[in-house]
């Protein structure tokens, strides 16, 4: 049974920032932009660009870091994860993130 799958293809908007901590795990996270074109109401084409965040644990965080590339085209296959925190002035806020279980170049 397929429960919280999510397939995008997309730009890696920046290259990888990598984090390791003392347990010896690592955690990779990048942003993905989707471009969107439409019509407006006018009939001129626009784009929009819609990004969303993506993290790794481990072996897929260290293949991340390896080839993963600001401007690489890629579809990335994972799940949706929400989590909490608080942001730099102590404010409780909610972020939906991806976490990837795969990745292909294009």
């Amino acid at each position: 049974m397929l429960r919280n799958h999510i397939t995008l293809i997309g730009n890696i908007g920046k290259n990888a920032q990598i984090t390791n901590f003392e347990n010896g795990k690592k955690i990779a996270r990048f942003n993905l932009a989707i471009n969107k074109k439409f019509k407006n109401n006018s009939g001129l084409e626009k784009t929009e660009v819609e990004w969303h965040n993506i993290f790794a644990w481990g072996n897929m965080a260290n293949f991340i870091e390896e080839y993963a590339e600001k401007g690489k085209r890629v579809a990335v296959h994972g799940k949706l994860v929400n989590r909490n925190y608080l942001d730099k002035n102590g404010s409780k806020k909610q972020i939906t993130e991806i976490e990837l279980k795969n990745i292909i170049g294009l």
